[in-house]
């Protein structure tokens, strides 16, 4: 299944390295920004290194509009006003989360919000009409960015059925194993590894620490 993507936050590491993942294997891929002229010019790079990408920039609140399904890689920080920029544009279509709530300067330290987790923050903001779906939290921007084999699982946590499922094929899509980890609310399980997988790369001296599942034989 090929499907037009806006990669909201599209400019920045983790965003960017899904970009390049999608259009690679033939997604047509809007990067989306705050600033237009940033993603348009972070969508002439993509298209200089993958040529054969379709691949535009837009501002956030048209990029969403026009595609299928949009997903969300900014930082906490600009979690909820990306929100409000794009609610109505996303309204009747799947919205995939990949924020992790990290409060610098402790972003080794899990500091989760009042509503539990991000994914379940953006839920109650974006209301019914739009399927919220959690994933990607835990993979390495690098090893995104990169064109190798990826050697890293994904959660995928949502309330909508139908709608997990079709965010569990859209990770396959580009290579990943992906998991069904439950309802929303279960994404604080995966907001919080992060700053568990920070702790694990600060301790290594690495910068890609990643999950693997193993359902074991017994």
């Amino acid at each position: 299944m090929t499907a037009t993507i806006a990669i909201l936050g599209g400019t920045g590491a983790l965003g960017s390295g899904l970009a390049r993942q999608y259009a690679r294997r033939g997604h047509r891929v809007i990067i989306a920004s705050r600033s237009r002229e940033k993603a348009v010019a972070a969508a002439d790079v993509l298209r200089a290194e993958v040529p054969s990408a379709q691949v535009e920039g837009d501002a956030l609140a048209p990029a969403a509009t026009r595609a299928d399904v949009a997903i969300l890689a900014v930082p906490y920080a600009a979690h909820r006003e990306t929100l409000e920029a794009v609610r109505e544009a996303v309204a009747g279509k799947i919205l995939v989360d990949a924020t992790v709530p990290l409060r610098p300067p402790k972003v080794g330290t899990v500091q989760l919000p009042a509503a539990g987790c991000a994914a379940v923050e953006a839920q109650q903001l974006l209301g019914a009409e739009v399927r919220v779906v959690s994933a990607f939290q835990n993979v390495a921007a690098a090893k995104l960015a990169a064109d190798a084999p990826i050697e890293c699982d994904v959660l995928v946590c949502a309330d909508d059925k139908a709608a997990r499922d079709s965010v569990i094929a859209l990770v396959e899509a580009i290579g990943l194993r992906a998991w069904s980890a439950g309802p929303l609310a279960n994404s604080a399980a995966a907001e919080a590894l992060t700053s568990v997988l920070i702790q694990i790369n600060r301790k290594h001296g690495v910068k890609s620490a990643g999950i693997r599942i193993h359902l074991g034989t017994g």
